[in-house]
């Protein structure tokens, strides 16, 4: 084989490896990658199907119940409602009426499976898509009870 071959083969070989290892990299990103969804546009459908994905805003007050290890209640940005059941131990700062970001798969029968559930840590905090997802809720309910007020 001549040298300008084996350069050649080199090269080739070189941009190949390159290109498996960018491959392998992109899939590991994107398999861990978590979408933040609001639970409106969940109820729309445009959650992503069989990929996990995180969920938040306020945790319905009364909507709490335990069996053993398993905690069912429902997560609401004050417009829609999405039932979430999570099997562990709840973070201490998990309460009713407060917020909460929830990590996991959507089943075929509409109930969020959770694989990790977060707590807001102070008083002022929720995460911004929460936060902004509730605002927006709650201006879309006054703007409905303007309008039917009329």
């Amino acid at each position: 084989m001549k040298p300008r071959h084996k350069r050649a083969a080199l090269i080739v070989g070189g941009l190949a490896a390159i290109g498996v290892a960018a491959a392998l990299v992109l899939n590991a990103l994107n398999s861990n990658i978590a979408l933040y969804v609001t639970p409106t546009e969940v109820s729309q459908g445009k959650a992503p199907k069989g990929q996990a994905f995180r969920i938040g805003g306020l945790v319905k007050d009364g909507s709490v119940r335990r069996d053993n290890l398993t905690v069912h209640f429902v997560v609401t940005d004050t417009a829609q409602e999405i039932p979430v059941a999570y099997t562990g131990i709840l973070p201490d700062l998990f309460r009713e009426g407060k917020g909460a970001v929830i990590q996991g798969k959507l089943g075929a029968d509409g109930l969020f499976v959770a694989s990790e559930v977060l707590a807001k840590h102070d008083e002022n905090y929720m995460p911004p898509e929460a936060k902004h997802a509730v605002d927006q809720a709650q201006q879309a309910a006054q703007q409905a009870g303007k309008t039917s007020a009329r």
